[in-house]
């Protein structure tokens, strides 16, 4: 259903901090994907098409009676890892649709995605960079037609992402009209002219020892004030940049995991507004 991989666990410009020990060596997930192994949902792989190219997504259903919302979840720098198709999976838990796409995809050997990327010895963080915003917005567009259509879907739909993804599901707040909400971990604002565009609420989850992101919150609250439009954020104490993540793994510091626990319990409560 999924595959392992090796990724890091800090994370530096453009989202994630740089190192000089090559990224993908400084974690193992392996319990990402052992939790991942045992869920009892239904979780799949996943073509989406659109103009000329294609997206490979991971999709995991609730275990529900009637039609559920749907969630699109952006990965991090880092690509689609095991550990987001881990989170669409608790997604699915709490009972959502939840669709993770590769937007790495294309970007490999042989025109494949982030596992691809991995194997060859590149960083999809080197990758990431290169992507095209209209690009990312046309994947992400496509993705959002695709799930909300489906018949087990009752067409109402969210984002949220991390890291990069963070900022990139802000962003795509921006870009269309039908979401019914946007959820940002510690991620990067759009510009302040494109906020006038947002059509649903944003909520924001930040690290409080994470200044390169969490000093624009101020800033970000004045132009969405200004914009008309619902911007809240919350800082969790002690916690570091990638809390989601670091707070999961094991042995996680205090700060992380009280955060990581604590955001979901909010994003699981705001879904239920949608």
């Amino acid at each position: 259903m999924t595959r392992s991989k090796l990724f890091a666990a800090a994370v530096v410009a453009c989202t994630c901090l740089v190192s000089s020990v090559p990224v993908f060596a400084q974690q193992n997930t392996d319990w990402a994907k052992e939790r991942l192994d045992k869920s009892p949902r239904h979780g799949e792989w996943v073509k989406v098409k659109h103009d000329n190219r294609e997206v490979n997504c991971f999709i995991t259903y609730p275990e529900v009676k009637d039609k559920a919302p749907a969630v699109i979840v952006i990965h991090e720098i880092f690509g689609l890892t095991t550990w987001v198709d881990g989170e669409t999976d608790q997604l699915a838990e709490a009972g959502y649709i939840a669709i993770a796409p590769d937007l790495l995809w294309g970007k490999g050997p042989n025109g494949e995605g982030t596992e691809a990327i991995v194997k060859s010895g590149s960083e999809p963080r080197q990758v990431i960079s290169t992507l095209p915003a209209d690009q990312i917005t046309a994947d992400l567009n496509a993705v959002a037609d695709y799930v909300s259509k489906l018949p087990a879907c009752n067409g109402k739909l969210a984002v949220g992402g991390f890291c990069w993804g963070g900022g990139q599901s802000f962003r795509y707040a921006t870009n269309n009209k039908d979401l019914k909400a946007a959820f940002v971990f510690y991620g990067d604002p759009p510009a302040e002219a494109d906020m006038a565009r947002i059509n649903c609420p944003v909520y924001g989850f930040y690290a409080s020892n994470d200044a390169r992101i969490t000093s624009k919150i101020p800033s970000t609250t004045e132009q969405m004030k200004k914009a008309g439009k619902t911007y809240e954020p919350v800082t969790y104490e002690g916690a570091s940049h990638g809390f989601m993540r670091a707070g999961e793994q094991p042995n996680p510091q205090e700060a992380n995991k009280k955060a990581r626990e604590d955001s979901w319990a909010r994003w699981k409560e705001l879904l239920k507004k949608m």
